[in-house]
């Protein structure tokens, strides 16, 4: 079986992260400051959001329902 990916249209994010933060993404624990996770997530999901559009069209805004 051809495990070739068929999408040529790949994107790809860079994000700059330290070494604490890359770390805190495969798992490792850091007691003290646990806020090094949530800070390398954030940085990721801003390149994401940078990146794509996860704005969904048939979005409906509630605040005209009124």
């Amino acid at each position: 079986m051809n495990s070739q990916v068929k999408n040529s249209n790949l994107h790809h994010v860079s994000v700059e992260l330290t070494a604490e933060e890359a770390l805190a993404l495969t798992g490792v624990r850091f007691n003290g400051n646990p806020k090094v996770e949530a800070a390398a997530r954030q940085k990721v999901r801003n390149a994401f959001e940078k990146t794509f559009d996860f704005s969904h069209p048939d979005k409906v805004d509630y605040e005209l329902l009124k």
